[in-house]
């Protein structure tokens, strides 16, 4: 087993976006679960805004005044999205693990005693199972299967339910920072990286104003990222489909011969035609379509493109003389 500092130090990473009404009860509850573990004074809490709208950025930049050298708060210039606010979190993180949650109450801080043990115990990648969502029904089965079908598909081994809530050890978080692509899906780079690692079962706790920030765009975009990146199990159906069209046009083939030399019968099916071109040619529009989505993510890749920009930070002045105003790639 891997050998621990005993005096180690945490970064809670949380990204947030338009929480401004909720963050102070957010932090309230990270803070005393820390004192319950007696390591708050070892732990760094990085809330990165990701452009919110409303007071959020308010909120906390107070937040960074009460708790100096606790909370440190990262503004980023726009909305970049969910993985983009937690990958500047951890550009910014200095502790020896991190922990990564939402900041929305569904992230049970409960979990942290269970993810600490087993870091302690030598395992870097601690990721929580999520078990009893909140959700409505359309939603949990849409992510019950959205799970399972990335498992079955991806390259590498992904843990079912299991999303961005995770303790991560420093090995990991230098790992990940490595990776250079635009298009993040967080959990499958975490698996990706590989180390040692297990999962915990973790309640899913309903939103507190059970108003998701994220819309259907930004789910089937999270959705996208995640097969398109970890997964050409859509180009290997496509390839399917293509053998499969070619061997039934030829038995049609054949089965038109067959009339014409042998029978004499003329084949008028005109309807079944019709279905035929339809249907391949939805075929050809599908495998074009997959093709556009490796293709535009090959494109943002090429363009090069910083993953964020941060606006400003606050807080870090006491924590280090580092600019992180720059860009981070």
């Amino acid at each position: 087993m891997e050998n621990r500092p005993e005096n180690y130090k945490l970064s809670i990473i949380a990204p947030v976006f338009n929480e401004g009404s909720y963050i102070k009860n957010f932090v309230e509850e990270i803070i005393a679960t820390l004192n319950e573990l007696k390591i708050t004074n070892n732990t760094e809490i990085i809330l990165v805004n990701d452009g919110s709208t409303d007071e959020t950025e308010k909120h906390l930049d107070n937040l960074t005044e009460t708790y100096p050298g606790l909370i440190f708060a990262i503004h980023l210039a726009r909305n970049f999205g969910q993985a983009s606010a937690i990958t500047a979190g951890l550009h910014h993180a200095s502790g020896d693990c991190a922990i990564i949650m939402d900041s929305d109450g569904q992230d049970d801080p409960k979990s942290f005693a269970n993810f600490i043990e087993l870091w302690e115990k030598g395992y870097d990648v601690i990721f929580a199972k999520r078990t009893n969502r909140k959700e409505g029904f359309l939603f949990r089965f849409c992510s019950w299967l959205f799970y399972r079908l990335l498992s079955l598909s991806a390259q590498i081994t992904l843990p079912i339910d299991a999303g961005n809530y995770a303790l991560i050890d420093r090995r990991v978080i230098e790992a990940i920072k490595s990776c250079p692509e635009r298009n993040r899906y967080i959990p499958g780079l975490r698996g990706w990286v590989g180390f040692k690692q297990t999962g915990v079962i973790a309640e899913r706790r309903a939103r507190y104003d059970s108003k998701p920030r994220v819309g259907f765009r930004g789910l089937w975009t999270l959705a996208m990222n995640a097969f398109f990146s970890f997964s050409y199990v859509p180009l290997f159906f496509f390839r399917l489909a293509g053998i499969g069209s070619l061997s039934l046009c030829f038995l049609l083939i054949l089965f038109a011969l067959y009339h014409k030399l042998i029978t004499g019968l003329a084949v008028t099916a005109w309807a079944s035609q019709l279905i035929s071109i339809s249907f391949f040619g939805g075929i050809n529009l599908i495998g074009i379509a997959l093709l556009g989505e490796y293709i535009a993510r090959i494109y943002d890749e090429v363009k090069q493109r910083p993953l964020y920009i941060c606006a400003r930070t606050s807080g870090f002045q006491e924590k280090t003389n580092t600019n992180f105003n720059s860009l981070k790639r």
